[in-house]
């Protein structure tokens, strides 16, 4: 069975990263661990981690449940706040055959801007595929 680690936060419930499964499906069975970093709120310059760590939880149990309506055997956690960091701790002790790195568009991804995907790329010793969400339209 094959193994994919999901890394996604903002993105979880896109229909990008939808369909990236739903590939992945199509050649048999696979086990999905889910990684949502914890990330600021933003509210100007404060941020209060317990409701960050609400708001991923539950972002995280929704894609769980997703995940497993859609034929996938799925687990996850909530992650360290740099999302490498976040993907490094996951794969501790567990086997992956590609990381799925789901992020906002060019222009509005912070993880783009930081250059998450290359950092992963040399962190971890599997292949790295990045999933984009498209715009949504008005």
């Amino acid at each position: 069975m094959r193994s994919y680690l999901i890394v996604a936060n903002q993105t979880l419930n896109s229909r990008s990263l939808t369909d990236a499964i739903k590939a992945r499906l199509v050649d048999g069975p696979v086990r999905t661990h889910v990684v949502v970093p914890l990330s600021p709120i933003d509210r100007r310059l404060t941020w209060d981690e317990t409701e960050s760590r609400n708001v991923a939880q539950s972002r995280l149990e929704d894609v769980v449940a997703r995940l497993r309506e859609m034929g996938a055997e799925a687990d996850g956690e909530v992650g360290d706040r740099d999302p490498v960091m976040a993907v490094r701790d996951a794969m501790r002790g567990r086997e992956v055959d590609e990381v799925i790195v789901s992020t906002l568009p060019k222009g509005v991804s912070r993880w783009l801007g930081e250059d998450v995907p290359s950092r992963l790329r040399d962190a971890v010793p599997v292949t790295v595929t990045v999933v984009t969400q498209e715009e949504e339209s008005a």
